[in-house]
């Protein structure tokens, strides 16, 4: 197995090739160019595509500007979810570089949260950071941070130089592409002691993901861009594979059939 310190540096520095483009309904005085980043797996969309709203606006007239979103192949993407956690969820088994779709009019209220300002980013993350504690700690790690390290801590996650706090055992996500998101506590060990497996985890969520002797596979199970072992520890993947907000995001992708 990779030396814990590459699998970290390796899941906090991924970064996915994607190509913006404007939305072709769009009304803009003249052609919008596309616009190509590499785009942080950890961190969130509304979070590093200011450049990408530059870019554009250059084309486009005051008044036809409102709430900037984006949409893969029709489906509205949601901010509050990782990148990287999106990419599985829709794209992974595209090729890249990842294309994007910008809409700066008819924003999908029903489909999608609004995202005025990075502190909304901030509350949605540091909440999510929360929630974790208090299922897991009864919040003492968070409650024992200071205000500084908090801001320390959404700093770090801006600028791509920080990693999570201390807090282990972490509640899976599991989130199908077609439908809502499971979330779930699962202890990493059974109560006679031995170490749950992704396996395990599947066999209780979502068991139509393990294929049977004999069976065609039907889903990909994905985490952070790659399909782990069914027997990988629950604890290790927690520990080395969980996003920002201290939660092990896992999406179940149905396997595309000819």
């Amino acid at each position: 197995m990779a030396d814990d310190k590459d699998v970290l540096r390796d899941v906090w520095f991924g970064r996915i090739p994607t190509c913006f483009t404007l939305n072709q309904d769009e009304v803009t005085e003249r052609e919008a160019e596309p616009y190509y980043l590499l785009l942080p797996r950890v961190s969130y969309l509304t979070l590093v595509t200011d450049k990408v709203k530059k870019h554009f606006l250059k084309v486009m007239r005051a008044e036809d500007v409102e709430e900037m979103w984006f949409e893969y192949e029709g489906t509205p993407l949601k901010w509050h979810y990782p990148i990287g956690v999106l990419f599985d969820l829709h794209a992974s088994n595209n090729v890249l570089p990842w294309s994007i779709t910008v809409h700066f009019k008819n924003f999908p209220d029903h489909d999608l949260l609004h995202c005025p300002s990075n502190s909304v980013i901030e509350a949605h993350f540091m909440s999510s950071i929360k929630e974790a504690d208090a299922l897991k700690h009864k919040s003492q790690v968070v409650n024992d941070m200071q205000k500084k390290d908090h801001k320390q801590l959404w700093m770090g996650l801006q600028n791509g130089e920080t990693h999570t706090p201390p807090i282990l055992k972490r509640r899976p996500q599991t989130t199908m592409s077609d439908r809502p998101f499971i979330q779930k506590l699962f202890r990493p060990v059974s109560p006679e002691g031995s170490a749950h497996s992704l396996g395990d985890l599947l066999k209780e969520m979502y068991p139509d993901a393990i294929t049977n002797d004999g069976e065609q596979k039907r889903y990909q199970v994905v985490i952070h861009g790659i399909e782990p072992l069914l027997e990988t520890p629950l604890q290790w993947l927690s520990e080395h594979l969980s996003h920002p907000d201290n939660f092990l995001h896992i999406c179940v992708i149905p396997v595309p059939t000819d």
